[in-house]
């Protein structure tokens, strides 16, 4: 096994890639009583068009069959199923997709190998029927009315159909009603077949383990697989500009919970990997300067009772899109807005602070090292970026380059009005 070492956290990570094309990290953690396991594979709910390895015709599916998907490994053919399975043997387990990946995963401090079995055994055992399927649709079409009916998942949908012309990262990760009524076994093993396959896959497990023996217990629960072509993704090109400035949605909220997104089109250098995670890190800096709980701009915000608690503050970025997100409740959103722009603009015009960023910056150094502490963040970390091309110890070295220059200079490539929405929700 490849061992990358990281000496500012004094961890290592242990990676290695099978001949079936699987990536298997793993993070030691001695001493530590909780263990981790996440098996994702590169496949979300913006892959709806693709060619399959072998074949010359493209493949669409309707909205939502990568969400589907995850639903259905749990059933198996013996009519149990598996997130049952595991909550008997005592551990914690869950899935989740996201636009770009779909995960497996749990959490135990016991029956650690028992766990493994189940969960590479439905993984690599899908079951559709035409029975199966239908009822599935019933349950999700639920879990769609549900999501539905949130401010917070609307506030943010919104913000993303402002922002995105054609980009599917502005369709609901569930998919709609109608779309999940179009999706078959077929379907579903077409997608399984071609998304699951160990070399679009990788697993991250953390915990107290000897690296070498637990790589030989992962190899002997696998299912033999042949290497296959690369999958290619079909995407339309994005346009720059927006699709309008603000949307407003009327729902049942004691006070009104905003959105403000700002486009970001992925340039040349954002297939970099160093560049990426420069990028990664910095947004992260510049968005607490602007509006992070020690800036100016919350203080008096926060004093004058326009924005009730902290916001969220979060950079997004795919194999196709980036965005500026930031989120939260306030009783005046389009003043806060307006403050917001007029912040900005004082920041491009007079510069940036110097003490403040040198602050935000050791901040943001802590968070990164905080994760360590944990297994779960540690392996949903180490995947997520995996999948981006990126190793998380990069963020740790790559934070050292980043001055206040290179800021500035984001500021003012990104923070662009024309480029900005806001999406509200407000009372009925």
């Amino acid at each position: 096994m490849q061992i990358i070492e990281n000496s500012k956290v004094k961890e290592k990570l242990y990676i290695e890639k099978l001949e079936n094309g699987l990536t298997v990290m793993i993070i030691p953690k001695p001493g530590m009583l909780k263990k981790y396991m996440i098996w994702g594979t590169n496949y979300g709910s913006n892959d709806n068009k693709f060619i399959v390895p072998g074949e010359e015709n493209i493949t669409e599916v309707p909205n939502g069959v990568a969400h589907f998907l995850e639903h259905k490994l749990f059933e198996q053919e013996d009519g149990t199923n598996s997130l049952d399975t595991l909550t008997a043997l005592g551990v914690n387990a869950n899935a989740y997709t996201t636009n770009d990946h779909t995960a497996y995963l749990f959490e135990c401090t016991d029956n650690f190998y028992e766990a493994m079995d189940e969960l590479m055994d439905y993984v690599q055992h899908p079951y559709f029927t035409d029975e199966n399927v239908e009822k599935e649709k019933g349950i999700i079409g639920q879990e769609i009315s549900m999501y539905d009916d949130s401010p917070e998942w609307r506030v943010y949908l919104n913000t993303l159909e402002a922002m995105y012309n054609k980009n599917p990262v502005k369709i609901d990760i569930t998919g709609t009603i109608d779309t999940i009524s179009k999706i078959d076994k077929e379907i579903l093993y077409k997608c399984y077949n071609t998304f699951y396959h160990p070399s679009n896959m990788a697993i991250v497990i953390s915990g107290d383990f000897k690296p070498e023996e637990l790589l030989e217990e992962v190899k002997k629960r696998l299912v033999p697989n042949k290497p296959v072509g690369k999958i290619k993704r079909i995407f339309e090109k994005e346009e720059e500009k927006i699709v309008k400035p603000e949307i407003v949605e009327k729902l049942d909220v004691s006070n009104p919970i905003f959105t403000i997104g700002i486009k970001d089109i992925k340039g040349e250098n954002d297939c970099d990997k160093k560049w990426i995670v420069k990028k990664q890190i910095s947004m992260e800096i510049l968005l607490n300067i602007i509006l992070g709980r020690s800036s100016s701009l919350y203080q008096k915000l926060y004093k004058n009772g326009v924005i009730l608690g902290t916001p969220s503050l979060d950079y997004e970025f795919g194999k196709d899109y980036a965005h500026v997100l930031i989120t939260g409740v306030c009783s005046e959103p389009r003043n806060l807005y307006e403050e917001f722009k007029k912040r900005i603009e004082e920041l491009k015009n007079n510069g940036i602070n110097k003490e403040d960023f040198e602050r935000l910056k050791k901040m943001i150094y802590g968070s990164y090292v905080k994760e360590y502490n944990d297994v779960q963040d540690i392996s949903r970390m180490f995947l997520s970026d995996y999948f981006k091309g990126i190793c998380s110890f990069d963020y740790l070295e790559e934070i050292e380059s980043i001055n206040v220059e290179y800021l500035e200079q984001l500021l003012k490539d990104v923070f662009k009005e024309e480029k900005m929405v806001i999406s509200i929700v407000e009372n009925e």
